[in-house]
């Protein structure tokens, strides 16, 4: 054959056989791929067959992801995931007003701390985009979601739950779970549909009776509400707004933290599990400390707690407070029952060194008791409606 056949040869097969195409992504991203050892090859496949339009996405990802999930986390799973954050976002009707920095940190993420990473996302999409179908704003949908969403997994609050940092799929096989599970649950569903949505919580309120978490919205700025805890006056309300406004950011126990996706410094408090420094966080006590009123100048914030029996369950009951040397004094509201957190005790504001006559009425019973108050900042009562 003579040599310019060969040549052409050469030629035609040289142009039918594509060229390798070159990586797109930075070294930074190529960094975090180094440290995925054998997984490497799964996170390679996602950056490869990820569409153009979705490249930022995945690479926000793969750059920010803690090592445990470098070392495991499938091509498959994020392809599917980075799809689905994209597609809800595109078909969100407040997609326009959410910054590209809010929906990479705060919608993309298929976690939100530690839980497991056991793709629940298309099953709450499904059971959320009916609900929010309608809601023309992000805070709208957020609200929609928490009123009616726990109704229909059946999921309520309870600690016999199985552990604290239950993924929305292991809550809505169990039916349980605390505030953790909850505000996880509530999040995912928001991030389904395209709503910016995250974690925050304190490791210890500043009284001392225990941690909290509740859930951020981004509604033009970050707004919070409890998770299956629907305030009927809309965004950053709920029983412990007045908790939060105490929180010292002197001291990190008692700080207000957020959860992120992207790599901050600062780590996300877990009370589960403190070995666990993986899951960024930002402070966002100041947020908090101006967001309530405090008590009466000269006041007491007594709460009271009713339980069926000693040592038993927590009941809804009519609470009356009345000063007893002033009948014309009174106070009302409802106990906290068993789905109700922990710390969601009913609130009193009153006058130090005053006696008050305590009603409680539950299912046709009335109990009475007397308290005099002290000069603690605050104090809990519990009346059981039993001797």
């Amino acid at each position: 054959m003579k040599l310019p056949i060969l040549s052409a040869l050469l030629a035609l097969s040289l142009a039918a056989t594509p060229a390798k195409a070159a990586d797109w992504w930075p070294e930074a991203t190529a960094a975090a791929l180094n440290s995925a050892g054998k997984n490497a090859a799964e996170l390679t496949r996602a950056l490869k067959e990820v569409p153009a339009a979705q490249r930022e996405g995945m690479q926000f990802l793969i750059d920010n992801m803690p090592p445990v999930d470098l070392t495991t986390l499938k091509a498959n799973f994020l392809l599917q995931h980075v799809a689905a954050a994209y597609e809800a976002m595109a078909a969100a009707p407040w997609a326009a007003s959410v910054p590209k920095d809010i929906f990479l940190n705060d919608v993309l993420p298929y976690a939100c701390l530690n839980e497991a990473r056991d793709n629940g996302r298309p099953k709450l999409r499904e059971i959320a985009a009916p609900l929010v179908k309608d809601c023309k704003t992000t805070g709208e949908a957020a609200q929609v979601l928490n009123k009616k969403l726990f109704g229909i997994v059946k999921v309520k609050y309870s600690t016999q739950r199985k552990k604290p940092d239950q993924s929305a799929r292991e809550s809505m096989e169990s039916g349980l779970a605390t505030c953790s599970g909850l505000s996880i649950l509530l999040v995912d569903a928001c991030r389904a549909v395209g709503v910016p949505a995250r974690i925050a919580g304190t490791p210890m309120w500043t009284n001392m009776r225990g941690n909290h978490t509740w859930v951020e919205v981004w509604d033009g700025e970050w707004k919070f509400a409890g998770a299956a805890e629907p305030d009927p006056n809309g965004l950053n309300c709920g029983w412990f707004k007045g908790d939060a406004s105490k929180a010292d950011d002197s001291k990190p126990a008692h700080r207000i933290y957020a959860s992120s996706f992207k790599k901050t410094g600062l780590a996300f408090p877990l009370v589960w599990n403190l070995g666990i420094d993986w899951v960024p966080a930002v402070n966002v006590t100041a947020r908090y400390t101006g967001a309530a009123p405090k008590p009466e100048e000269g006041k007491v914030r007594v709460m009271v707690r009713v339980l069926d029996k000693p040592q038993g369950k927590r009941v809804p009951a009519k609470v009356t407070v009345t000063d007893k040397a002033y009948p014309a004094v009174t106070f009302s509201g409802t106990s906290s029952n068993e789905t109700a957190d922990l710390n969601n005790i009913l609130p009193f504001n009153l006058t130090p060194g005053h006696s008050y006559l305590i009603e409680v009425s539950e299912g046709g019973r009335t109990v009475k008791s007397e308290l005099t108050v002290s000069k603690d900042a605050e104090q809990i009562t519990t009346i059981t409606l039993q001797p």
